[in-house]
């Protein structure tokens, strides 16, 4: 290296400062020092999605709702198949017997207080039956079990014990205060028959389906009152419609067995006829293609017109219905005869007509029973009605002491027949014997002040006031029925202002007011699990 290259490099490194040698122990120092030397940023964080959030809460609360409505379900099923216990029969109360099971001594038992009084139930059977959707049960879109309920569900829940006897009455002596009824039943014990006294009676047995005396009703046509009458008519449908489809028969044969009559145009008759053309649309087209064509239905009434309860605009809604259901409606046709195999018929003009059937259905009207019969004829100067008992306005049996109550069918009101009228009548019995009950206790307190020379002068105010009755006022609630192709009609009244509507809104909230209208939670499930099966699977086409 020459001299001055050696100088410049010297003189470069003196301009630098002088540095201290490095200490090797200082290393784990200067590792541990923070370093001065800013860290990156870190990434901003994004937004929460508004959108997500509404999801969480919306799950969240449906979680909780699916879990709080399946607890709540749970509770009531097992509240309902586990009833506590009850209290014994008090001799010191009155005993009332109700006879029946249907509508109205139904909403009398619910709504009754049997703490009150000794109470017990006489019926042929064993069960509340809900009538208005009989129509489908016979068509098969709804089991029978699902719109029965043990009449045990509802007095075993009562605060007093309840006897249910299942038995047929056979006479009511109004002056002894007794009733006698028999066991009818397959087997029977060594006691089949008995009489038993009351205090009160609810006397509500119902009615029979009339005939008119018509020849030939009762041993070839189908009813629609109970539920055997819905399981026979099925039976009856497809045995016509497997008969029909023997080989070998003619055209005019099938014609014949595939011709359904329905007499009658209230309610029960339309309801049918449309469940009739639901299972030949939704069904029959189906399994017998070679068949549905021949089926023919048709519907008999005597009056003018159909469904006189509804509204002119529902009446012509509902036959408008019926005529693109290819559903033939005859008014003012009288049924003279009912054979075998046809059915002679009285048309407008006055000339007969005999049309060949498969099957006739008799939906008419309504006759005392013979039990009522024997009653009223105990009571002749005032029990002179033969449509049925005479009551007063608080439903008291007219010519008796006031102890036998009649509600339902078996009367002759100002009202219709119908399950409507028969369940208020139930529900204001009840609320009836609750004052009475109250009277009776009053006066009790009456003579127990009395007899210590106390005051009574208040008790006898309430007891005065206990003394007076309301009587029975209907209120009408309105009328529904179903007429196939998923339409019903439905004559509504609010505020009382009318309303009137149909078609498949209606029919929604026709099958709604039904479910809530079922009498219990088991019924409600059970009506709704049938709609859906025949909604998903169709109806059954077996027979037993």
């Amino acid at each position: 290296m020459s001299p001055a290259l050696l100088r410049t490099t010297v003189s470069l490194f003196r301009c630098f400062p002088k540095q201290r040698a490095l200490d090797v122990r200082s290393f784990p120092r200067l590792l541990s020092a923070p370093s001065t030397t800013p860290p990156p940023p870190s990434p901003p964080h994004p937004e929460p999605s508004k959108w997500r959030g509404a999801r969480q809460t919306f799950g969240r609360v449906t979680l909780i709702t699916i879990l709080a409505t399946g607890g709540i379900f749970y509770y009531v099923t097992q509240r309902e198949r586990h009833p506590g216990p009850q209290l014994p029969h008090d001799p010191s109360k009155k005993s009332v017997v109700v006879v029946g099971s249907g509508w109205a001594a139904t909403a009398f038992l619910k709504n009754l207080d049997t703490s009150d009084y000794n109470v017990t139930v006489i019926s042929p059977r064993n069960f509340f039956l809900f009538t208005p959707l009989l129509p489908s049960v016979a068509v098969g879109t709804l089991a029978s079990n699902s719109i029965l309920q043990p009449i045990r569900y509802l007095t075993r829940h009562k605060s007093r014990r309840v006897t249910v006897i299942e038995a047929e009455a056979k006479s009511v002596d109004p002056v002894a205060k007794t009733i006698t009824f028999a066991d009818e039943t397959e087997v029977q014990g060594e006691v089949s028959s008995t009489t038993i006294p009351f205090d009160y009676l609810i006397y509500a047995v119902g009615a029979e389906t009339q005939t008119f005396g018509i020849p030939g009703v009762k041993e070839h046509a189908s009813f629609m009152k109970e539920i055997q009458d819905a399981e026979k008519f099925k039976r009856r449908f497809m045995d016509c419609i497997e008969s029909a489809g023997f080989p070998g028969q003619s055209k005019e044969e099938i014609e014949r067995l595939l011709h359904m009559v329905v007499v009658g145009g209230g309610p029960t008759g339309i309801e049918l006829s449309g469940e009739l053309h639901d299972f030949l649309e939704d069904d029959l087209k189906s399994w017998y293609p070679e068949l549905s064509n021949n089926v023919k239905i048709t519907v008999i009434e005597a009056l003018p017109s159909v469904l006189p309860m509804f509204s002119r605009e529902l009446i012509d809604y509902t036959v408008s219905t019926f005529k693109e259901s290819k559903i033939d409606i005859l008014t003012g046709t009288m049924v003279k005869e009912i054979k075998e195999k046809s059915v002679v018929l009285q048309m407008p003009d006055k000339t007969m007509k005999e049309v060949p059937v498969g099957l006739v259905v008799w939906a008419g009207g309504n006759k005392a029973r013979a039990v009522s019969v024997d009653l009223m004829s105990r009571l002749p100067d005032a029990q002179k009605n033969k449509r049925g008992i005479t009551v007063d306005d608080h439903l008291r049996m007219a010519g008796t002491d006031g102890t036998i109550f009649a509600v339902g069918d078996c009367t002759s009101t100002q009202y219709a027949p119908t399950a409507q009228v028969a369940s208020q009548q139930g529900v204001y019995l009840a609320r009836m014997f609750k004052q009475l009950a109250k009277r009776d206790a009053l006066l009790e307190e009456i003579v127990a002040a009395k007899l210590q020379e106390t005051s009574t002068e208040s008790l006898e105010k309430q007891h005065a006031k206990a003394e007076k009755l309301r009587p029975f006022h209907y209120s009408h609630q309105g009328s529904l029925a179903y007429i196939g192709s998923e339409k019903a009609i439905a004559d509504l009244e609010f505020f009382h202002h009318k309303f009137s509507s149909g078609g498949v809104a209606t029919f929604l909230f026709w099958r709604s007011a039904y479910l809530s209208t079922l009498f219990s939670l088991r019924n409600r499930v059970l009506v709704a699990t049938d709609w859906l099966k025949v909604k998903l699977f169709g109806r059954d086409l077996s027979r037993d």
